[in-house]
């Protein structure tokens, strides 16, 4: 599940698309800001410590070569004449730098970025496995996070990535080696604008796609008649409704109260699956198999 941008009601669809199927897991990937389980009223327990490996220096082996800066891409190393200064916040943990030091002398430990979460208990009622990831306030390794928390899919199972808004590398690691991507879009100017960039990046994922058009009612009919123009299904489109809005505000799935629209969502899951078997027999025609 992912959107081109901020506010277009991304999680609120990934939550009540969770709730609504079965046999189902919800991984909130927006590790900076999560909030999934502030709607499914989720108590969680941390399950694991995100670490990233970053180097300390022997400078009783240290020759000052300067080989581990000049190959650090993220600038983590500086050498001076008699001297060398780690800066850890920008380590990627690459291990780079030990493997070209001609010396031995750069060690790793182990630094603390993020953690895992996961809901002690189910949703309430519901059949559903939640897993969530923290980065730690001040850190910039997104995508590390959700590497980790991306480990807990069962793929026995229906898994939701809820990832970030935008387009950046975050999104890339939520969404990369997903069965398919369902873009959430809102139909004015801005959305118009950040869905198409978020298109072009699906489409070089190369991961089948659809839209689902929130707020359909407000804005103009530019998106729609873009994935008219292009043969881009839309999955789906939600009213501006004042009640969807008003248990949004309270923090309340609108499913929980509006039972119609669990079905809605069970048939959004059917559209996705035959638009999956569609393209999978074309590209096998394509292949002549």
């Amino acid at each position: 599940m992912a959107s081109g941008k901020g506010g277009t009601g991304k999680t609120t669809v990934a939550v009540n698309f969770a709730l609504s199927i079965e046999d189902v897991q919800l991984f909130d990937c927006d590790v900076e800001e999560p909030d999934c389980h502030l709607f499914l009223g989720l108590d969680l327990e941390k399950i694991e410590d995100v670490n990233i490996l970053v180097p300390i220096v022997d400078r009783t082996k240290c020759d000052f070569c300067g080989k581990c800066s000049g190959f650090c891409q993220f600038n983590a190393i500086a050498v001076l004449p008699e001297d060398i200064l780690v800066f850890p916040a920008l380590c990627h943990g690459c291990g780079g730098c030990a493997l070209v030091c001609p010396k031995a002398a750069i060690v790793y430990k182990n630094r603390s970025i993020g953690i895992i979460e996961k809901a002690k208990e189910k949703a309430k009622g519901e059949n559903l496995e939640f897993y969530s990831g923290a980065l730690n306030i001040g850190e910039a390794l997104v995508s590390a996070v959700i590497k980790v928390l991306k480990k807990y899919a069962d793929e026995s199972k229906t898994v939701i990535f809820d990832a970030p808004p935008g387009t950046t590398c975050p999104v890339i690691t939520s969404v990369r080696g997903s069965d398919y991507c369902i873009l959430v879009a809102e139909p004015t100017l801005f959305g118009f604008h950040d869905l198409l960039l978020t298109i072009d990046v699906i489409k070089k994922l190369g991961i089948p796609f659809g839209i689902i058009i929130n707020r359909s009612d407000i804005g103009d009919d530019r998106v729609e008649k873009y994935c008219e123009t292009e043969g881009i299904p839309v999955l789906m489109k939600i009213r501006h409704d004042r009640e969807i809005a008003r248990l949004y505000s309270e923090g309340i799935p609108f499913v929980s109260r509006m039972p119609e629209w669990r079905e809605k969502f069970v048939q959004l899951l059917d559209k996705i699956r035959v638009q999956l078997a569609s393209e999978e027999a074309g590209n096998l025609k394509e292949a002549g198999t």
